[in-house]
């Protein structure tokens, strides 16, 4: 299985990013699929989740903010992030599993970081 994560970059506050993450080697639409991210000196936690179904979970903080999708024949989730603010920088991990935290597979990460 492979999840390979792109997207990333520098952005000023108030921007724009759009995450996708394409998956290889697994049944891609029956899987959850998961945005997490990671901030210095912080613990991993999970942003963003969207199950086989189309059902999603946001985080309190992302609520309204950002939007999980996914294109089953692309095999690729997205995470579209809008009204980007500092706190959001963080290194953001794709991850694909089972249920609303999914975390059987990892992708490498890629780094969004927003300044003020």
């Amino acid at each position: 299985v492979q999840l390979q994560a792109s997207g990333g970059g520098l952005v000023q506050a108030g921007g724009s990013l759009r995450l996708s993450c394409l998956a290889s080697g697994l049944a891609f639409g029956f899987r959850s699929m998961a945005w997490y991210r990671q901030a210095p000196g912080k613990k991993r936690e999970l942003v963003a989740s969207i199950t086989g179904s189309g059902n999603t979970y946001y985080t309190d903080s992302v609520k309204g903010r950002f939007t999980i999708s996914r294109d089953n024949a692309k095999n690729t989730v997205y995470l579209q992030m809008n009204s980007l603010q500092p706190e959001d920088t963080a290194v953001y991990f794709c991850a694909a599993g089972w249920g609303r935290a999914p975390d059987d597979y990892w992708g490498q990460g890629t780094q969004v970081t927003v300044s003020s």
